[in-house]
């Protein structure tokens, strides 16, 4: 039975991951979600349902549009794989509970900013307001929590990290974050709690070094897209469920 769940779970993160890749390229494009239907981008051929198939359509049309033959970014499959698994390790890591929901909404949000982020540097507010809205409602009905602690789990980590970015473009004399990093703070407090968000971002910054120093070493100007990082990070630190507050309580009260 378990696996079968665990099955279950992976063909319905491809699915969602299939439905990320259109949200995190139409988005930022001002283009509905909706209309029109999933098309080939080269000759505009309308996909049929055979051909919407999350990863084994890729594998069966050999990666090429089935009408002008031009080869699809194996980009899509791989990223539909790789929401499979992290739906299927959310049910792993939490089973049925109310830490699943948040663990879906959360991997949904920033798989689709990482898509929209690396294309165009842009993290769309829409699919942040969506989050924090959820994320909220989740934490106020089925979490333990007052809206006290909510509000603070959500503000601290946004202003830690709007303080860094005033700093850095103190430092460097130009803008060193975008805005929706900032953003995207609220919704990493909702999902994580403001201890593993702060702690999320050095982890990020950790993470982003040794690809921001090769990038720099190419070019002397260069501009990386901090969201991917920062999602990345987030997510071990959500899998991984350390719980911060004991070991800050531990060095305080020790």
């Amino acid at each position: 039975m378990e696996i079968a769940i665990l099955v279950f779970m992976f063909i319905l993160g491809t699915l969602f991951g299939s439905f990320f890749n259109v949200v995190g390229y139409r988005l930022p494009n001002n283009m509905s979600i909706v209309k029109p239907g999933s098309h080939c981008p080269n000759c505009k051929h309308k996909l049929s349902p055979l051909e919407l198939i999350p990863i084994l359509s890729y594998i069966f049309l050999g990666g090429k549009c089935k009408k002008c033959k031009k080869k699809i970014p194996i980009f899509y499959p791989i990223f539909e794989l790789i929401t499979g698994l992290l739906f299927a390790f959310s049910y792993y890591i939490f089973g049925f509970s109310p830490m699943l929901l948040v663990s879906l909404l959360f991997v949904s949000t920033v798989l689709i900013i990482m898509i929209s982020d690396i294309k165009y540097m842009i993290i769309p507010d829409e699919v942040l307001i969506f989050s924090t809205v959820f994320l909220f409602i989740i934490r106020l009905l089925l979490f333990e929590y007052s809206i006290w602690n909510i509000l603070l789990d959500m503000l601290i980590p946004f202003v830690f990290l709007l303080l860094l970015k005033l700093f850095g473009d103190l430092i460097f004399k130009k803008e060193s974050m975008g805005g929706g990093d900032i953003k995207l703070m609220l919704v990493f407090g909702l999902a994580l709690g403001w201890e593993m968000s702060v702690v999320a971002v050095f982890l990020s910054a950790f993470i982003a070094f040794p690809v921001s120093l090769i990038s720099l070493l190419k070019k002397k100007e260069h501009v990386l897209p901090f969201g991917p990082y920062l999602s990345i990070a987030a997510l071990i630190m959500l899998f991984s469920k350390l719980d911060i507050s004991n070991i800050i309580d531990i060095l305080i009260y020790k």
